[in-house]
């Protein structure tokens, strides 16, 4: 690698920084504001601020004054530079295929659910992941939800299967999703584990992933969702973060509130004591859901 790309390679080598610049440039226009850049990493403005100043020292983006607004965009002369960092933007693309993407639930949940409420379900899941703006991945991330939706739905309905645990917290985008991945981790396919979040965020935030990857957990293809009823009914332990009284109380179901601070806008250290708070709190909490099958 030629010694020009080692300044770039450091600067995006914080993933909150490389997300700031790819948002950026796949943005409409190939521009964005802090504003918005805050809002969709879940971040403070002076904190998303900080990062733009030293992508902006290293000549990654420029700064483009509209009267009282600020944009920044990729500085032209270093696109090839970002591309070869973070991989070729995605290509635009014509409306999905919802019908085949109808198609293709029907098949799986045939002899379950009739194609009718397949439909059903997959527009009404879309639009929730769109409700707040533009969605990214919004076909397959709207079949997934209407699946795990469905899922729960035929659970709720058999009143049997595997123990389930929900995690639900304002934005779906860091404490719920720290909990539902190290839950996964440590009990593989004997517990489902579902989150979903009050006011949820476009994605789920770059720290978390990062302090998930540290002790070996992944993310996933996991993303932000609202709280549905499927969700709740199906759930034998619902874990609240911060909600207040979002998440329904149904009976028959055991409900927690683990007071955890919130991890928006803080530095990775206090994200990682978070993480081992909730880490904790997990390993506590999976033999009585283990043993919610034999009761």
């Amino acid at each position: 690698m030629d010694s020009v790309d080692a300044p770039a390679l450091s600067v995006l080598a914080d993933p909150t920084r490389a997300r700031i610049v790819q948002l950026i440039r796949d943005a409409a226009g190939g521009r964005a504001m802090v504003s918005r850049l805050a809002e969709q990493l879940g971040l403070r403005q002076p904190t998303v601020s900080h990062h733009m100043a030293a992508l902006r020292a290293e000549g990654l983006v420029v700064r483009e004054p509209e009267g009282r607004r600020v944009w920044y965009s990729i500085n032209p002369d270093e696109a090839d530079r970002v591309t070869a960092l973070l991989g070729a933007p995605a290509l635009a693309t014509d409306e999905p295929d919802w019908e085949r993407v109808v198609d293709d639930l029907a098949a799986r949940y045939q002899g379950v659910f009739s194609r009718e409420t397949v439909a059903r379900y997959l527009i009404d899941s879309r639009a929730l992941l769109a409700a707040r703006g533009t969605a990214p991945l919004l076909a397959s991330r709207a079949a997934t939800f209407t699946a795990s939706r469905l899922d729960d739905l035929h659970r709720t309905e058999e009143s049997v299967g595997t123990p389930s645990v929900l995690f639900v917290c304002v934005q779906n985008a860091g404490r719920s999703q720290l909990a539902a991945g190290i839950l996964r981790q440590l009990a593989g396919d004997k517990v489902i584990v579902r989150t979903a979040g009050s006011a949820p965020a476009a994605e789920v935030r770059s720290a978390i992933v990062t302090a998930l990857d540290e002790i070996g957990v992944t993310i996933g293809g996991e993303f932000p969702k609202p709280l549905t009823d499927e969700a709740v009914r199906a759930a034998d332990v619902v874990v609240t973060m911060g909600c207040g009284d979002a998440c329904p109380v149904y009976p028959g179901r055991r409900y927690l509130d683990w007071d955890l601070a919130d991890p928006v806008g803080q530095p990775l250290s206090v994200i990682r004591s978070i993480r081992d708070d909730i880490d904790h709190r997990v390993r506590a909490l999976l033999p009585e859901v283990i043993g919610i099958t034999a009761t």
